[in-house]
């Protein structure tokens, strides 16, 4: 099991296809550990698109420079902003709220002597008219083929603004042995 304060910084997030829209469309496959989609719906492949930036731009080897203007174009400009909950040995859980800039300071140090890889295993949307609710539980590596150091719950609140989804918030919280990732939010 991964150490409590293992990556405070690490967020997180997909590939694959996410749940929603109406009945009696195609079904797309899905990733694993995904729910199908039906009907490619241009919010839906949106959502997609979005995960797999996220994910994509914050993975690499140690030493490889992340794509930080790119990873900063997936929040809105002015509201976006992330926090970590934080399990001390002792005492109730803190939470260590950032904006994107100052994730992208953090990690850059952390990234240039580390490899990084994150990788969603599931996602639950849930969305009505312009916002959604992502909730997408990830595994974390420091080589895309080992064993997971961490898993957790990456919360996003997003916003559609008529031409893709923003990321207005990141909350995750990392599963420790006092409280384990729900069977419902595993694949």
């Amino acid at each position: 099991m991964p150490t409590r304060l293992a990556l405070p910084l690490v967020l997180a997030l997909l590939a694959g296809l996410s749940p929603s829209c109406a009945s009696g469309r195609t079904t797309l496959e899905a990733a694993p550990g995904t729910t199908p989609m039906e009907s490619p719906m241009p919010q839906d492949v949106a959502l997609d698109v979005l995960m797999a930036e996220l994910y994509g731009v914050i993975s690499g080897p140690a030493g490889t420079p992340r794509d930080w203007d790119r990873f900063l174009g997936l929040f809105h400009p002015e509201q976006g902003r992330l926090a970590a909950v934080m399990h001390p040995a002792e005492g109730p859980p803190k939470v260590f709220a950032m904006t994107p800039e100052k994730y992208r300071q953090n990690a850059e140090a952390l990234f240039a002597k580390q490899g990084f890889y994150e990788q969603e295993i599931a996602r639950r949307v849930e969305r009505f008219g312009a916002i959604a609710h992502v909730f997408s539980t990830y595994e974390s590596r420091h080589e895309p083929e080992a064993e997971p150091f961490a898993r957790g719950i990456n919360s996003l609140q997003l916003v559609w603004d008529g031409d893709r989804w923003l990321i207005m918030a990141i909350l995750w919280d990392q599963e420790i042995p006092e409280s384990p990732i729900p069977d419902r939010y595993l694949p």
